[in-house]
């Protein structure tokens, strides 16, 4: 069995109005991501991580800031990129994710991103969340970022 590791990260400045999407869950109303796409960043680590591991590209290659991408969802990006790299013999085995947010208390939130994710995926799955503690952007609630580490195997 050939098992790779993948590594993303993704970060957002956040802004006044909009939405707040972090896995695919409406987060926030009033407060969103400055983003080409819908700027949901847990999806964008995830994807990264799913790129890197496989050997592609960043999500900016594949999912470049075009009109077409405009407010791209990012739940069907990643839906997109797991079945590319299921055509390629790729299957997910696990997810461990951190979100840095202080802006909003998101573990009311897990379950349905837990949901959603191993939906997608077909995998276990953790997401984790941490307030930052007032330490850089997100941490005083200027940002979000996110952390994804990814483990497939080629069957």
């Amino acid at each position: 069995m050939n098992i790779k590791i993948g590594f993303g990260y993704d970060v957002h400045r956040l802004e006044e109005g909009g939405k707040l999407i972090i896995g695919g869950v409406v987060v926030k109303e009033g407060l969103h991501p400055v983003a080409h796409s819908d700027g949901d960043a847990l999806a964008h680590a995830i994807i990264d991580a799913l790129l890197g591991a496989t050997g592609l590209a960043d999500i900016g290659e594949m999912f470049p800031e075009t009109e077409e991408n405009k407010d791209m969802d990012s739940m069907k990006a990643l839906k997109t990129v797991v079945e590319k790299i299921k055509g390629m013999g790729y299957k997910v085995i696990n997810l461990d994710t951190i979100v840095v947010c202080a802006a909003v208390r998101l573990s009311p939130f897990r379950e349905k991103m837990l949901e959603n994710i191993k939906k997608v995926l077909e995998c276990d799955a953790a997401v984790k969340f941490k307030s930052g503690n007032g330490v850089g952007d997100a941490g005083k609630g200027k940002a979000i970022e996110a952390y994804a580490t990814i483990l497939v195997s080629k069957y």
